[in-house]
């Protein structure tokens, strides 16, 4: 009786997982996207190491965006806050942050510098075509297009990426792969949703005012241990 309950219980969560509509299934495409949310995996290779990472995000246009990496057992290691040129790098459990500018940060989590809105629109496959508030930040960049006209790869000096696989037939990323003079990757985006109701405090930063600021090298050491 027992082995037929737990049976009926993994056939019944089966069918509902077959039910239940792709979190990549995005056609069609909003005709405007304010909010790009999900999570995904990260990979970076250097000389001396591999860092795997996953992380949450999200990304209110044009100006805000919150990314949480995790660890092992599921716990925030950091959390990145960027809010009209504001940016922080806050480790939740030590109640420390370090403030820096945009391009810093990101620096830090991705491995090469990118501004907030050349991150949203590596997710988005954007590139200033349809919020014309980004075609300020193409200066130096150099893209190649497919057969649908989406960005397919594009370089700016020695920073080169790929989108290997895109989100159905939209201009969204799923799969990217990068490199340059420090390092190579890939991002595979695992989740997406698009314009989804968002919490009004989200991008608050008034709980920065219970937390210690930091250098960067004693945040380093901190996230080294947390690990």
């Amino acid at each position: 009786m027992q082995k037929a309950l737990v049976i009926g219980i993994c056939l019944l969560a089966a069918f509902l997982s077959c039910c239940r509509p792709s979190v990549l299934s995005l056609s069609p495409l909003p005709a405007r996207i304010e909010r790009i949310e999900g999570h995904a995996s990260l990979k970076i290779l250097t000389n001396q190491e591999t860092a795997r990472s996953k992380f949450s995000f999200l990304f209110n246009l044009p100006n805000k965006g919150r990314i949480e990496v995790t660890g092992a057992l599921g716990s925030v290691l950091y959390r990145i806050l960027i809010d009209g040129g504001e940016a922080y790098f806050i480790v939740p459990s030590k109640k420390v942050y370090w403030q820096g500018q945009e391009e810093e940060i990101i620096y830090e989590f991705l491995g090469f510098r990118l501004n907030l809105a050349e991150m949203i629109n590596l997710f988005s496959g954007d590139w200033g075509r349809q919020n014309q508030v980004f075609a300020g930040d193409l200066e130096g960049w150099i893209f190649i297009r497919d057969q649908k006209n989406r960005i397919k790869s594009g370089q700016r000096g020695d920073l080169w990426f790929e989108v290997e696989e895109f989100i159905e037939e939209t201009p969204l990323a799923r799969r990217i792969v990068f490199k340059h003079s420090l390092s190579s990757g890939q991002l595979k985006v695992l989740g997406l949703g698009l314009n989804q109701p968002i919490k009004e405090n989200v991008f608050s930063k008034k709980f920065l005012e219970k937390y210690q600021p930091k250098t960067w090298a004693e945040i380093q050491d901190l996230i080294h241990h947390a690990r």
